[in-house]
């Protein structure tokens, strides 16, 4: 993602904006879900469903995270 591509998403969650390209749209939800669980953010509604739409999209797509100490 280039910095001018990253500009118009701000601050916004996956329920906000998502990535213009179609072939980022895996990573980019198992790379937002896997943040999330490492940390133990929270979800709101919105976001989560988003995140199970991208999901139910990206067939073998596995989430693998850390724990954060």
């Amino acid at each position: 993602m280039t910095s001018r591509s990253n500009r118009p998403k701000a601050d916004q969650d996956p329920a906000e904006w998502l990535p213009p390209s179609a072939d980022a749209l895996c990573r980019y939800g198992a790379d937002w879900t896997a943040a999330k669980l490492r940390w133990g953010l929270a979800v709101d509604e919105l976001e989560r469903d988003r995140l199970y739409d991208i999901a139910a999209g990206c067939g073998g797509t596995e989430v693998e995270f850390t724990p954060a100490p």
